[in-house]
């Protein structure tokens, strides 16, 4: 599946049991490459695998990340994925503004949290695990939303300006992982509108052939994971293999 990866390779999926992060980790545990994942989500996957280790932790909060850091003891992480993000929260009234006159700072800050920072800070947590010598492949959910360049329609503010601050910090954290480990790669993904929990409020207005089914995308993504090398740290890439322009 990955040329870059050795065999027997380990793998950390966080919001592995959202739709993305289980897809992925159903990707990963179906080919004999991959020697042990560790899923890491508040609720535990529907999965079972002599292959898998759940750890149910909640990395949004600070303790979760340090339990995390001391789980995993500095052991070499070849592939990291990202799944975790937020678009609508019901019980904390958040929905994508679509004004100026919707905007406050809980709902920026909440969004901005979910889906810029923490990515980040998962990343300095387990830096100890991306340093070396070894292939260490790190993919994290964006958005199309989140391009600067691709901002045509407006609206979403909170959303794409979180999006936006995501691939900024991913880009800057690529610039020294490679410092750190010359063999490291940091990508931005773009999955597509898919059928997930934080699609379905939204999904009336998507047609259908662009209404993508969880394992499809993983299996996408994954796919342009593996057509990418070091030498393409720091980008930001959709579903279908094509760049997308900060």
């Amino acid at each position: 599946m990955f040329n870059l990866l050795p065999h027997h390779y380990t793998a950390v999926v966080v919001g592995a049991s959202g739709g993305i992060g289980a897809a992925i980790i159903n990707q990963l545990l179906s080919s004999s490459q991959v020697g042990h994942v560790i899923a890491v989500s508040r609720q535990p996957p529907r999965i079972d695998n002599p292959h898998l280790t759940h750890l149910m932790l909640d990395v949004s909060q600070e303790q979760g990340r340090q339990a995390l850091k001391t789980e995993l003891a500095s052991q070499p992480i070849h592939f990291f994925f990202n799944a975790i993000g937020t678009l609508h929260d019901d019980a904390q009234r958040l929905l994508p503004e679509k004004c100026l006159d919707q905007l406050n700072v809980e709902s920026l800050a909440q969004t901005m949290n979910i889906n810029a920072y923490v990515p980040i800070l998962l990343l300095a947590a387990l830096k100890d695990s991306f340093k070396g010598s070894h292939p260490a492949v790190i993919a994290s959910l964006s958005a199309r939303v989140g391009s600067i360049e691709d901002n045509q329609l407006g609206g979403w503010y909170s959303y794409r300006a979180s999006k936006a601050a995501h691939n900024m910090l991913l880009k800057t954290a690529s610039i020294e992982l490679k410092r750190l480990n010359k063999q490291s790669l940091v990508l931005c993904l773009h999955p597509g509108t898919t059928d997930t929990a934080l699609s379905k409020p939204f999904q009336n207005r998507v047609p259908s052939e662009k209404l993508f089914a969880p394992a499809f995308v993983a299996e996408k993504l994954l796919a342009v994971i593996s057509q990418r090398t070091p030498e393409d740290s720091g980008t930001f890439w959709a579903w279908d293999g094509k760049s997308i322009d900060w």
